[in-house]
């Protein structure tokens, strides 16, 4: 954890001479250049092909399967059009992964009790993942015809304008005319053909060209939506997902506390209880030779039974602290903060006692980041404020230290987000270079 603190310092400087200087130009106008609008703008482009082909297999498939449910050829045929679908999604969250950047998880796989082509069968029909693809067959075909006109036509009309001052000469030279033809009837044409007229076409062609990355990036957020909502893992699968992973946590965390607790009892208390009946047992023997040595020697051993009680005292204190049991967070809260080394104020606004799972949760995470304070911060002041905001418990721990605190991976503040995140928390870190840091938990209320 002694990175958390005031290692949090980036070096961010000036544009380097040599950087492109097109990075210097305005969002808006570095748009058009830019590789995502022609990954987003090709994406579109190939969307219609790849939708009129998934559409006709879908419906074709369906609809050959259903007419054929009266006999038994319709299940197979059905489930293979199910699983047709599938594969066409794979395909389209690879797309999406390639030209969107949007990285969509395959959905559950298939849950069969037995292995056999019947009971593969059943599992396609019966997977949720199956339909939500044949729907997205079916939805994405309006969509892709709808924005693949849209983009394409402001694509071409913006640099086809954009560049009129260009190839204007080619209307006068091969076409016969004078130039872009605006109006034109039995008496009389306008065209585009003074250097003003052309000018202004121009910079409407500039409008339609800057606009354009992003009506195509708005475009493809429905097209997100789509490969997320219908493509992707369902809400269910999901949440068990997480829920298996911080089940994995919460394990972990729980054989790691053995392994510490272990390790202190070892190293600390028992080794003193070891060496204390040695003492003793040597005080016996001189008991009747040498009576001040022995006298001596209990002594000793009774300045060695005190801190044995307070290393086993200070060992129950980080298992389960008896005052948070009988008197709740405020009481354990300010016992926590007269231990550290700079000021605390403590604030505790509860309505009641929370559960005693979520109440032991939230004070070990407060003695954790105060113990951060006291040992990184270079504080000469903090503060802890807990109150309820309807279903939710939250922490807030503030000092004015050096900040620089970091919750990215391998740091204790990455620990104790994970361990939050096991029961649905959250670890917000905000410590800029210099100060002052806060930091805000929040956990499931559960009374």
């Amino acid at each position: 954890m002694a990175t958390e603190y005031g290692q949090g310092y980036r070096s961010h400087g000036t544009v380097a001479a040599d950087e492109p200087a097109r990075r210097r130009l305005p969002t808006a106008l570095r748009a058009p250049l830019e590789a995502r609008h022609w990954r987003e703008f090709g994406y579109v482009l190939l969307s219609l092909p790849i939708s009129i082909l998934l559409f006709t297999y879908a419906v074709t498939m369906v609809s050959l399967g259903a007419g054929l449910l009266i006999t038994f050829l319709g299940v197979p045929v059905l489930a293979g059009a199910l699983a047709g679908c599938r594969g066409f999604g794979a395909l389209e969250r690879a797309r999406a992964r390639r030209l969107l950047d949007l990285d969509v998880a395959a959905p559950e796989p298939l849950r069969m009790k037995k292995n056999g082509p019947m009971a593969w069968m059943g599992a396609v029909l019966k997977s949720g993942a199956s339909w939500r693809h044949l729907l997205y067959a079916v939805l994405h075909l309006p969509w892709a015809v709808f924005s693949f006109a849209v983009a394409l036509a402001f694509w071409a009309y913006g640099w086809a304008l954009l560049t009129y001052p260009l190839w204007f000469w080619l209307f006068p030279m091969y076409g016969g005319g004078g130039g872009l033809q605006l109006y034109g009837d039995e008496h009389h044409r306008i065209y585009l053909d003074n250097p003003f007229e052309i000018t202004v076409t121009a910079l409407v062609g500039l409008l339609f060209t800057l606009a354009t990355p992003w009506i195509v990036r708005a475009l493809t957020l429905v097209d997100r939506g789509l490969v997320h909502g219908l493509l992707g893992p369902s809400r269910l699968a999901t949440r068990v997902v997480e829920l298996e992973s911080d089940r994995g946590v919460v394990v972990d965390t729980a054989a790691a506390d053995l392994r510490r607790i272990e390790r202190d009892l070892h190293d600390g208390a028992q080794a003193r209880l070891v060496a204390l009946a040695m003492d003793l047992g040597l005080a016996k023997e001189k008991l009747t030779e040498d009576p001040q040595a022995a006298a001596r020697m209990v002594g000793e051993a009774h300045g060695e039974v005190k801190t044995a009680l307070q290393e086993l005292r200070d060992l129950a204190r980080g298992i389960h602290p008896a005052v948070l049991t009988d008197r709740g967070l405020d009481a354990a809260l300010s016992s926590v903060a007269s231990r550290c080394t700079v000021p605390v104020q403590v604030d505790v606004d509860l309505p009641a006692r929370p559960a005693a799972a979520i109440e032991g949760i939230a004070y070990f995470t407060v003695s954790e980041l105060l113990q951060n304070i006291s040992k990184h911060a270079k504080a000469t002041w903090a503060a802890v404020d807990v109150w309820r905001v309807e279903n939710r418990l939250m922490l807030q721990v503030v000092d004015n230290g050096v900040g620089g605190a970091d919750a990215s991976g391998g740091s204790g503040l990455a620990g104790l987000a994970g361990r939050l995140d096991a029961v649905d928390g959250i670890l917000v870190v905000d410590s800029p270079a210099g100060g002052p840091t806060r930091i805000t938990a929040e956990l499931p209320w559960r009374g």
